[in-house]
């Protein structure tokens, strides 16, 4: 029996999961096409040939049922059978779905297993919850609620009990635009003007010594003169007079100059995967240019006021506000290690993480 399985953690409800899962149009956006078998509304022909890890196209049947968590369908593959199961279990977030695959007759080839898993796991991490945020946006109200997120509402036509006055609305907006342009010319009008630096005042005049000739040099003292224009530098205008005509070497020779900072022994470049309308998938790649294995090693990440960090793969990871540490397994010698991990964002326009960082050098790419 050979197993293929993936999991993800979506921020939206189970209903809404669950549509996606079993709606044709939404499941050939974010899967593989579908079409109905006519006569048979229990079974679908998913269109995957060409898709990597598959050779032909499968079709499926519900076998059991249960809206919205749990649909296990009997999948035939050009006469490879298996079983898939799809779990929907409900989260503090949102909810977690669980793709798990067994084959029943006939085996996939080693070849196959690998590619047939990425693509299943690339379509729950990153074509699935651009679907999920599209089927939201449609449901929400862009008008910020409490909390600075967004409220979602069940659509209503436009002569529906939910809808404004268009005409009251622009009264209100001309209402409110008029008080801020009030209240900002009055601060305008209080305000103080702006000063001007108050000149430092002129040094007074005092008595010099004339100057003093001697027969191997002339020392010249300074004439005291009443300038209108007071000195930037208070140094300058006190100072005694040099006596040598040549300037004081420098206290710190060239050759004393620190050393440059040596290389880090381990890299980071961060690149964004994948976007979406409510969040993003970023990937970070450690790599070790060195000739030694590096196992103390750390990447933090800090995230953009709204975001949250919901699946992490390539390594473990702890959260202290918005900062996220990763840290994982040794890096080999001229090895790498790749970090993926999902983010969503309260806000319609995604953004990237403030910073990246790893043994305090930024990280490439951002």
């Amino acid at each position: 029996m050979i197993e293929i399985g993936a999991q993800v953690d979506l921020s939206h409800p189970a209903e809404r999961v669950w549509r996606a899962l079993t709606d044709r149009e939404l499941l050939g956006r974010w899967f593989a096409e579908a079409e109905m078998v006519e006569g048979l509304p229990d079974r679908m022909l998913l269109h995957t040939a060409g898709l990597p890890g598959f050779e032909a196209n499968v079709e499926v049947e519900v076998t059991e049922r249960q809206e919205p968590d749990l649909l296990v369908l009997a999948c035939d593959e050009a006469g490879r059978l298996s079983e898939l199961t799809c779990t929907v279990t409900t989260t503090k977030q949102g909810c977690r779905l669980e793709l798990r695959e067994v084959s029943t007759h006939g085996a996939w080839s080693a070849e196959q297993h690998e590619p047939r898993e990425q693509q299943l796991r690339q379509a729950l991490t990153v074509r699935l919850p651009a679907i999920l945020d599209w089927l939201a946006f449609q449901q929400v109200d862009l008008r910020r609620a409490d909390g600075g997120m967004t409220a979602e509402l069940p659509l209503i036509g436009v002569r529906g009990r939910a809808g404004r006055n268009p005409r009251r609305r622009r009264t209100l907006v001309a209402v409110v635009a008029g008080a801020v342009l009030v209240a900002g010319t009055a601060a305008w009008v209080t305000l103080p003007p702006d000063s001007k630096p108050a000149a430092a005042p002129a040094p007074a005049p005092t008595a010099t010594a004339s100057p003093t000739v001697t027969a191997d040099r002339t020392t010249v003292a300074p004439t005291a003169t009443a300038s209108a224009r007071p000195s930037r530098t208070t140094a300058s205008a006190t100072a005694r007079p040099s006596r040598t005509p040549s300037a004081k070497p420098s206290r710190t020779p060239a050759s004393a100059a620190p050393p440059p900072p040596s290389a880090p022994s381990v890299t980071a470049r961060y690149e964004t995967e994948s976007d979406r309308l409510f969040g993003y998938t970023g990937e970070i790649v450690v790599g070790n240019p060195g000739s030694a294995p590096v196992a103390d090693w750390a990447v933090v990440v800090t995230l953009a006021e709204g975001t949250t960090v919901d699946d992490v793969d390539g390594a473990t990871w702890r959260q202290d506000g918005r900062a996220i540490t990763f840290t994982g397994a040794a890096v080999a010698a001229g090895g790498s290690r790749t970090i993926s991990f999902d983010v969503r964002d309260s806000r319609p326009k995604a953004r990237e993480p403030e910073s990246c960082t790893i043994g305090g050098q930024q990280c490439a790419g951002l």
